[in-house]
């Protein structure tokens, strides 16, 4: 790994989370382990924060997301729902508007999502952690949905994302069985990229986070928009965004940079 600047840890304004910075690498912790990780009124608060500020900033190229303890997170926090003052109803309500700005926020950022499932994945914690530009899991890691189990129906992105990922027939049985994946089974359903062994994710996802913020963050991003567009844009459609995306990474330096470098036959390097 290569030698980065001191890591800056930002954690004043943040209860539930910890966010953290290494050059143009964040790391993001869902840092609720006494609870499994679940998501509460003041997570869904600081992760949508936490994620605004990552689309804000022009110099970032990954966001490392994952849970401290032995969980990746269980999902919404069902002591909260129950004891609301407001009722159940509202405070999910506001709780949903919240991840889902978080959630849209890591889509339509420019910086990738590197995903590291530490352990269950449920409900909610399900959709944050399928919704990575890259997903690495432990191989202890389970997924499952546990929604209609509580009576409650998907939220997070899960029934857009999961489709799209592994198809109606597979997305219908996790929905509404709440059938558990192991993370071999997730691997080879199409819900993840790598499954690694539990001792060895801290450094797959950091070597991983290294290699992508060498690389070109223009272009990346590009990657990330033209695959969430489409599904809805016509074969011309999805091509002249293509011909748009790719003149304007030839015209940029990075561009420039790496045609430089492969035309001079030496590995380049990118802003």
């Amino acid at each position: 790994m290569s030698e980065r600047s001191e890591r800056l840890e930002i954690t004043a304004e943040f209860e539930t989370i910890r966010f953290e910075r290494t050059g143009d690498i964040a790391r993001i912790t869902l840092n609720r382990p006494e609870a499994a990780n679940g998501i509460n009124a003041a997570l869904g608060r600081e992760l949508a924060a936490a994620a605004g500020q990552c689309v804000d900033d022009p110099t970032l190229k990954v966001v490392i997301l994952t849970g401290a303890g032995r969980f990746f997170s269980a999902g919404g926090d069902l002591k909260g729902m129950a004891a609301a003052e407001e009722g159940p109803g509202a405070y999910v309500k506001s709780l949903a508007e919240d991840l889902h700005q978080a959630m849209s926020s890591f889509a339509r950022m420019d910086a990738l999502l590197l995903v590291a499932v530490n352990g269950t994945a449920a409900g909610a914690g399900f959709s944050l952690a399928i919704a990575g530009d890259l997903v690495v899991a432990a191989e202890s890691a389970a997924f499952t949905m546990a929604y209609t189990r509580a009576g409650l129906s998907p939220d997070g992105g899960s029934s857009y994302y999961l489709p799209r990922l592994i198809g109606l027939r597979r997305t219908q049985e996790l929905m509404l069985t709440n059938r558990t994946l192991r993370a071999a089974e997730a691997l080879e359903w199409g819900l993840l990229h790598r499954v690694v062994p539990d001792a060895d994710l801290a450094a797959t996802v950091d070597d991983l986070a290294e290699q992508f913020a060498a690389g070109p963050r223009t272009a990346n991003a590009h990657v990330k928009k033209l695959l969430l567009v489409t599904h809805g844009h016509t074969l011309e459609e999805q091509m002249n965004t293509e011909a748009d995306f790719i003149s304007a990474a030839a015209g940029s330096a990075d561009g420039q940079e790496g045609i430089a470098a492969f035309l001079g036959k030496r590995a380049p390097k990118f802003s």
